[in-house]
């Protein structure tokens, strides 16, 4: 019965130092992160340092640049979507190229974006002009058509 406390007491502990240690390495990942917050989904962190994804937005950010009536393009995607890990290393580079700048909506941390910006799939790509969308471009696609959607979207 004393082996039995032993070993459960040691399992125990064994599995508190991985919680612990995984908790600090999470905060010390997440230190930092444009998301202002360290509650983030672990395919969120993933993305943390990838250049791909370094425009990211905050729903209060857009809604500030929506009511002020900005032209901007906004980038939704999802970390778990599939589509978009393909989109976002083509689209990210033809954006550069073409001198425009996308905005990345996390619909996977900021859920609410789904509803409010009437966001079917992922990856979609929105213009906005005065506060209103003017255009979008919905799913996977090639290098070709989002050079353009971004001529016909200066």
């Amino acid at each position: 019965m004393k082996k039995v406390f032993i070993f459960s007491a040691v399992v125990i502990l064994i599995f508190a130092v991985i919680a612990i240690l995984t908790n600090q390495q999470k905060a010390e990942q997440t230190a930092g992160n444009p998301y202002g917050t360290d509650d983030l989904k672990s395919s969120t962190i993933d993305l943390l340092d990838d250049e791909n994804y370094q425009n990211i937005i905050t729903p209060d950010e857009l809604d500030q640049k929506l009511e002020e009536e900005e032209s901007i393009i906004v980038y939704y995607f999802s970390p778990e979507c599939i589509h978009c890990m393909n989109t976002t290393p083509v689209l990210m580079p033809v954006a550069e190229e073409m001198d425009k700048h996308v905005y990345q909506y996390n619909l996977l941390e900021y859920e609410n974006g789904w509803n409010e910006f009437n966001i079917q799939s992922t990856p979609t790509l929105v213009k906005y002009e005065n506060g209103k969308e003017t255009s979008r471009i919905v799913g996977e696609q090639p290098k070709e058509e989002f050079e353009e959607w971004f001529q016909a979207n200066k």
